[in-house]
């Protein structure tokens, strides 16, 4: 079942007009959450980057998009698929919904869905790495700044990257930017190991605004055994690092394996995975 503007209907009873903004021009935003025994995980971060991004957006947010309308309509929806345990990744997209041009109409009504499919888990799992291989994707350069840090419907990088990887037998790729300076991978944020110093990239250098690249920084900050920076990472540092993670709200961590010729261990990537599954079980 797919929740529509709060109605809950069948996927092939779904339709979205050729006109749909989201569609046309990816005038859309979204949030990809975990649900956990009817419990949305990281509600409010999700909810306050939404409402940031819709307003960077200049999209009129209904006055009935309050966090606990998103997270009684998140959870009606993941009940209503009637998934072992509950366990639910989901996606909620909000898109500003039919007619204009670039222009958007002045009488356009805001549009949500959620789509949720099941999870295997409750908690985030260690994930074999010795064969996460990947590399640099440099066909194509992210602009530093605000609008590069939104979850949005133009994917157009993260799409091209997935098949150059795929093409070339790799797990995955890093992203850079117009600076030359890596700022995440295709699919979450990227965190850098030496010693006991981690690093991951600015939100200025135009990384996403990861929800558990938050979660993972607070738990840094809060553990005296490691120096956590936001700072820019240059391509050199890759073959001098320990350690190479990704982060993402569905997967928790994933730790790289192998860059080019350089192989990486996961020792801090784990105690980092344990801390995380701590928090959960205690919230």
């Amino acid at each position: 079942m797919v929740n529509f503007n709060g109605n809950l209907v069948s996927k092939s009873e779904v339709k979205i007009s050729i006109t749909n903004r989201g569609y046309k021009y990816g005038d859309a935003l979204f949030e990809t959450i975990r649900v956990v025994s009817g419990k949305v995980l990281f509600l409010e971060d999700h909810y306050f980057r939404l409402m940031a991004s819709m307003r960077i957006m200049r999209m009129d947010i209904p006055m009935n998009y309050t966090m606990e309308f998103f997270d009684e309509e998140i959870i009606k929806t993941v009940e209503a698929n009637n998934f072992d345990g509950n366990f639910a990744r989901v996606r909620l997209n909000v898109d500003r919904g039919d007619g204009g041009k670039y222009m958007p109409n002045k009488n356009a009504k805001i549009n949500f869905s959620i789509v949720a499919e099941t999870l295997d888990s409750p908690f985030y799992l260690s994930h074999t790495f010795q064969d996460y291989i990947v590399d640099l994707y440099k066909d194509f350069y992210v602009a530093p700044g605000l609008l590069s840090s939104l979850k949005s419907n133009n994917k157009a990088i993260q799409i091209i990257g997935s098949v150059y990887a795929q093409e070339n037998g790799w797990k995955n790729c890093l992203v850079l930017n117009t600076n030359k300076s890596i700022i995440e991978a295709l699919n979450g944020n990227l965190f850098l190991v030496k010693g006991n110093s981690i690093k991951t990239p600015p939100l200025e250098d135009g990384c996403l605004k990861g929800v558990m690249r938050k979660q993972i920084l607070s738990l840094l900050q809060n553990n005296p055994n490691y120096n956590i920076e936001e700072v820019s990472i240059s391509p050199f540092e890759l073959q001098k690092a320990d350690e190479l993670f990704i982060t993402n709200t569905i997967v928790g961590i994933q730790s790289i394996g192998q860059y080019r010729k350089k192989k990486y261990n996961n020792t801090v990537a784990e105690d980092i995975l344990k801390s995380l599954n701590v928090k959960l079980r205690l919230g």
